[in-house]
């Protein structure tokens, strides 16, 4: 039997991007409503999420009408958000820090570029093998 042309690594990288860009749109939602009374800021365990999502391949499976077709990998559509309480010294009830999700942002950022590269790096090997090693 052949090896499929993505394996693992490809597909957990995947969602690696995927959850990464759910967590961008949080953390910029978070910081639009620092000023909204009563607004709890948002974020995603990350850790849980992609646990769940690389071990969703194991379990769920396409099912295909014939062998040769790719199967497709499980999925992060649907991660668990987390909210964050407002301490008690809050006037407004909300719980945004800006400085805190200003550091998410940007740890999210650097973690988004690095699976990126890797993943554009896995992709050129494989047009550098498709090409007969020509560039």
């Amino acid at each position: 039997m052949s090896k499929p042309l993505f394996d693992s690594l490809y597909n957990g990288m995947e969602r690696v991007l995927d959850l990464r860009g759910q967590q961008h749109a949080l953390t910029v939602s978070n910081l639009a409503n620092a000023d909204t009374p009563g607004f709890k800021a948002r974020y995603i365990d990350f850790e849980h999420a992609l646990s769940e999502a690389v071990g969703s391949g194991d379990r769920l499976q396409l099912q295909t009408a014939d062998a040769r077709h790719l199967s497709a990998p499980g999925g992060a559509e649907n991660p668990k958000i987390l909210e964050v309480e407002a301490p008690l010294w809050s006037e407004d009830g909300n719980s945004v820090y800006s400085e805190r999700e200003v550091a998410r942002l940007n740890a999210n950022a650097l973690q988004y570029t690095a699976v990126s590269k890797g993943l554009s790096r896995k992709l050129a090997l494989l047009r550098f093998a498709a090409s007969d090693g020509r560039s």
